[in-house]
C-alpha cells in the first residue's frame, strides 16, 4: 500500500491508483473549509492582550487574535480589508462580546508575528526529513505573456525551504530568503527549528557540499544525498580518521550503482518534498502578496501552518492497480 503523500514515480506513468479511504479523505476535504476547525474553542477568552507591559502604546489585540486572522486570510484567500469585514460578520454570528482589530493593525501586527509551523511534538523515535526549496513569485509577468513577447519588466523570487517528515507529509521547518541565498546554506536552520531528533535527512544533488555534511555530521544524522558523477573520495582507507559520510556514499554508489544506492537507502520517498510543493502551490498559489520580506516570511509560515493541518485532517491512502497488458 501506498503511504499518504506519495506521488507517482516517472517509471510507473502506465500504472494508475485507487484510493481505499475515500469517505474519510472526502470528509477531510470538507472540513477544510469549516471554521471550526481552524477557530478553537474558547478563543474569545484569549482575544485581547494579557501580556506584561510595554513602553509606548499596549498592545490591544493577542497574538492568537492576530493570528486567526492571518490563517483566515491565507486560506480564504482574502485581502485585509475584506478580512476585517469577515471577522466583523464572525463575531456577530458567534455572538462574541469583542471588538475586531481594524485591517491596519492586522497589518502591522503580522509582520512581527512568532509563529510555529508545527505545534504538535512527538516521541517516536527519529525522524526520517526530505528537505528542498521552491521559488514563489512577488511581482511580474505571467509566464504566457513572457514566453509569448518576452520580459517588460524586473521578475523577482523569493524562495522558500522545506524540511518535511518523510512518514506522514507534515512540514516540520520553513525558511524564507532571496532567490540568491544557496539551498545547502538553509540547511543548518532548517532542522534547528526541529525539536525532536532526527535519523536521516535526504535531498536532491543541489545540497552534495561539504557544509552540509559537516552539520549533519555535528549532528549524527545520516546524508541521504546523491553524489555528483564525478565525485572523488577526500579520504582514503589508509589516512587516519573516521569514514567521511560523503565518502561513504561515493563507495555506495560504486559498489550499487547510482540505482541500486537510492533503492536501498529509500531516497524516493524524497519526492514527498515535491509533493508537497505542490499542494502549496495548488492551495494558495505560487505568488506572495506580501511586499516586505519580514511579512513575506511571516506569510509562507501560516501557509505552512495551514497545510500542515490540512494534512492531519486525512490524506489519502491509494494502491497500484495495474493496467491489463
Amino acid at each position: 500500500m501506498q503511504l499518504p503523500n506519495q506521488r507517482c514515480p516517472k517509471s510507473a506513468k502506465s500504472e494508475r491508483y485507487k484510493i481505499t479511504n475515500w469517505k474519510e479523505y472526502n470528509q477531510a476535504l470538507k472540513q477544510r473549509g469549516s471554521l471550526e476547525i481552524w477557530i478553537e474553542n474558547g478563543i474569545e477568552s484569549k482575544w485581547y492582550y494579557q501580556g506584561k507591559s510595554q513602553q509606548g502604546a499596549q498592545f490591544e489585540y493577542s497574538d492568537t487574535c492576530i493570528e486567526i486572522a492571518g490563517v483566515l486570510r491565507v486560506l480564504y484567500h482574502l485581502p485585509y480589508r475584506q478580512l476585517a469585514g469577515f471577522l466583523e460578520s464572525l463575531v456577530k454570528r458567534f455572538g462574541w462580546s469583542v471588538n475586531v482589530p481594524d485591517y491596519t493593525v492586522i497589518n502591522r501586527r503580522l509582520k512581527t508575528l512568532k509563529l510555529k509551523v508545527n505545534d504538535n511534538v512527538t516521541a517516536s523515535g527519529k525522524k526520517y526529513i526530505v528537505i528542498d526549496s521552491t521559488g514563489l513569485k512577488i511581482y511580474g509577468e505571467g509566464e504566457w505573456k513572457v514566453r509569448q513577447h518576452g520580459w517588460a519588466k524586473r521578475r523577482t523570487w523569493m524562495k522558500v525551504h522545506l524540511a518535511i517528515d518523510e512518514s506522514t507529509g507534515v512540514i516540520e521547518s520553513c525558511e524564507t530568503t532571496t532567490s540568491v541565498v544557496d539551498d545547502a546554506e538553509m540547511v543548518q536552520y532548517l532542522l534547528e527549528s526541529i525539536q525532536e531528533p532526527i535519523g536521516k535527512v535526504a535531498g536532491d544533488g543541489a545540497y552534495d557540499k561539504a557544509k552540509v555534511y559537516e552539520v549533519l555530521h555535528r549532528r549524527k544524522i545520516k546524508a541521504i544525498i546523491p553524489p555528483r558523477r564525478n565525485a572523488r573520495i577526500n579520504r582514503h582507507g589508509n589516512r587516519k580518521g573516521k569514514p567521511l559520510l560523503r565518502d561513504k556514499n561515493i563507495r555506495d554508489v560504486r559498489k550499487l550503482g547510482r540505482k541500486g544506492w537510492k533503492k536501498k537507502n529509500n531516497y524516493h520517498r524524497r519526492s514527498i518534498a515535491e509533493t508537497t510543493m505542490f499542494r502549496f502551490k495548488a492551495n494558495f498559489g505560487g505568488r506572495l502578496s506580501a511586499r516586505t520580506e519580514k511579512q513575506q516570511e511571516v506569510e509562507v509560515q501560516l501557509k505552512c501552518k495551514v497545510l500542515n493541518q490540512m494534512t492531519k485532517l486525512g490524506m489519502p491512502q491509494t494502491y497500484v492497480v495495474k493496467k491489463a497488458a
